[in-house]
């Protein structure tokens, strides 16, 4: 099975085409989760498939969490499939294509920087403070796309000292927050100043920390915006795997468009000879 391995800000995705190769979707998951598992198999935080779209988009992206579970949209999976559906001829610099979430629109920028228009925000609650182990959390509750992607935006005070297990602790229990219907990405963040905040993000379907949230980052910034602790329209995100630019559109106060910025790297392409897999399917 060919494939391609790319990264934005340190989220790794493993892509294919199944426009060459067809699998049938009812064996993806199962592909998905054994090709993501590191140390045994290739390893990604999730799994993409470019595929024929069901409407006049230039192609549908498949995307599925490293446990195999569909995910409605991943805000850096979308730079990393732009890129390789424009290097693969498949779309041009300009292009739209279908997600779980609704269309998705991007473009390629100059070098390795894509630019995304993500899902739109359908679900903002600014003021959905959560209780864990007797803390209150000061936590916004935010859905891009319908079906909405679930995300809590949560302040975590001094982020930047803040060890790996406490935060994987925390995130794991909100995730699954019995307010949350959908679970949710957990995003904490740390404002640094007007236009800058620290993100860390626990993240749904993979279960653990990863070195960026692209959705995440953006619905932090869409929070912190509305609330007034990031000015104007454009934030800078520092995350674990490097940076992110969140551009806003505003109407009448609102947030109706959020653009994601962000470099992409190709790390690998060849062929998956895993034999389990084989074996499997």
């Amino acid at each position: 099975m060919e494939f391609t391995k790319m990264q934005g800000a340190g989220n790794d995705f493993i892509i294919i085409n199944n426009m060459k190769l067809n699998i049938p979707v009812d064996e993806l998951p199962l592909i998905a989760k054994r090709v993501c598992k590191r140390k045994v198999s290739l390893g990604a935080d999730g799994f993409m498939v470019v595929d024929y779209p069901e409407g006049e988009a230039d192609f549908k992206m498949r995307f599925y969490n490293s446990d195999g579970s569909i995910g409605e949209m991943c805000g850096n999976g979308a730079r990393c499939i732009s890129r390789y559906a424009y290097m693969n001829n498949i779309a041009g610099k300009k292009m739209k294509f279908e997600t779980g979430a609704g269309i998705v629109y991007s473009e390629v920028l100059e070098k390795r920087q894509i630019k995304v228009q993500l899902n739109n925000p359908e679900v903002i609650r600014l003021n959905n403070n959560i209780v864990i182990d007797g803390v209150i959390y000061e936590c916004s509750y935010i859905e891009l796309g319908k079906p909405g992607l679930p995300h809590a935006v949560v302040k975590y005070p001094n982020l930047k000292d803040a060890g790996e297990k406490e935060i994987f602790e925390t995130g794991r229990k909100i995730r699954y927050y019995k307010g949350f219907e959908k679970g949710a990405n957990v995003n904490f963040y740390e404002v640094i100043n007007d236009s800058t905040a620290l993100v860390r993000t626990y993240e749904r379907g993979v279960e653990d920390l990863t070195l960026a949230c692209g959705t995440g980052s953006a619905s932090v910034a869409a929070v912190l915006m509305l609330k007034g602790y990031l000015n104007g329209n454009k934030a800078t995100i520092i995350v674990t795997g490097g940076q992110l630019i969140i551009e806003a559109e505003k109407v009448s106060g609102n947030i109706e468009k959020l653009y994601l910025t962000g470099d992409t790297n190709i790390v690998a392409e060849g062929k998956i000879l895993d034999e389990d897999l084989s074996e499997t399917l």
